[in-house]
């Protein structure tokens, strides 16, 4: 067990450091709330109502709100410097006899277990509470919120029962106690009659949870069935920019050329590089030894880019279409365009 509280009990005159512990743990099935077609879990976001932001844990702090709308903030700074001597300190206030206590006062149960050298003090109020037959009266405050407790002793081990405050104990409020209702003699004998037979001592063990017992077999019998989801995989993606394949394909080229981005030393812009994008990829494709002479090809393409300038230069002198001659001229460098691979394998070979 893991302590959640530590302090000393205050007898009079004497402290005995102890850790508090609690004496009682759920045994209810937990659910979770999950989507019902797939089975994966529903989760919840702290927001804001103001401007709609997540809010995180550490910047939340406790607000209580007045009558008029506004509201009070308190942080844990402001807890931690509340006076209460109680936050470290089960002040013992009275002794009773523990028939005086009404059960509906009691909420929670815990242990107390002796700190370090508190052992002999501890025991010495455990036996003494034990041999008057009483409880002790006390106060603590846990997890900020001050309570009255019952501290008694139970198989050896003194326990401690937070209780409610008067206040926070309803009353009744039911019509049919302002009403004459009337018991025939014989049927209040039969009731007492039964309540006779049906006495004995009170073992808890012989009590068992039947609730949970058939909601343990109706899951046992479902999975038995198959009827189960499987965990769904949670991607780890956090919105990775996808690559732009032409993109990636024409730097490919460029690089290959070496050109830029834009326009090559040719002039000619993007749709120029993607014509020859296939010329490119072919050359990816061959060997090592043909691949390194064709660095030489982009010295001579720009040479050759060269000419139809002049070229076009020379038509507008003669007066002659100079559409034509583009066209002719763009042939040409096609077919010189297709010679010097040859040339080039003839060489390496």
């Amino acid at each position: 067990m893991r302590s959640i509280w530590r302090g000393a009990v205050s007898f009079g005159l004497v402290s005995i450091g102890v850790k508090l512990y609690s004496a009682t743990e759920d045994k209810d099935i937990r659910f979770h709330q999950v989507h019902a077609t797939d089975g994966g879990r529903v989760k919840y976001k702290r927001v804001c109502s103001i401007d709609g932001e997540e809010v995180e844990y550490s910047d939340i702090a406790k607000g209580y709100e007045l009558p008029d709308g506004q509201v009070v903030i308190l942080t844990d700074d402001d807890f931690d410097e509340l006076p209460l001597s109680t936050r470290r300190e089960i002040e013992v206030l009275q002794f009773v006899d523990q028939a005086e206590i009404d059960p509906i006062q009691f909420e929670k149960t815990y242990y107390l277990e002796p700190d370090g050298p508190a052992t002999r003090p501890y025991v010495l109020l455990r036996d003494a509470l034990e041999n008057a037959g009483q409880v002790a009266i006390t106060k603590i405050a846990i997890r900020q919120r001050e309570s009255l407790a019952a501290m008694r002793v139970r198989d050896g081990i003194l326990v401690l029962h937070t209780m409610r405050w008067p206040d926070e104990i309803r009353r009744p409020d039911f019509a049919f106690l302002d009403e004459e209702v009337s018991v025939r003699p014989q049927e209040l004998s039969m009731a007492e009659a039964l309540i006779s037979s049906m006495s004995g001592a009170f073992d808890p063990t012989e009590f068992t949870d039947d609730y949970r017992e058939a909601m343990t077999a109706l899951l046992e019998a479902k999975q038995s069935g198959g009827e189960v989801q499987q965990p769904p995989e949670v991607s780890d993606d956090d919105g990775a920019a996808v690559v732009d394949l032409m993109s990636a394909l024409r730097r490919s080229v460029e690089r290959a050329k070496g050109g830029s981005a834009g326009k090559d030393d040719s002039g000619k812009d993007d749709a120029g590089a993607d014509e020859t994008a296939t010329d490119a990829a072919a050359e990816d494709d061959e060997t090592p030894a043909k691949k390194a002479p064709a660095k030489r090809a982009p010295a001579k393409k720009a040479a050759a880019a060269k000419a139809p300038a002049k070229k076009a230069a020379a038509a507008k002198a003669d007066g002659k279409p100079a559409a034509a001659k583009k066209t002719t001229t763009a042939a040409k460098k096609t077919a010189s365009a297709d010679k010097p691979p040859a040339k080039r394998a003839r060489r390496s070979a």
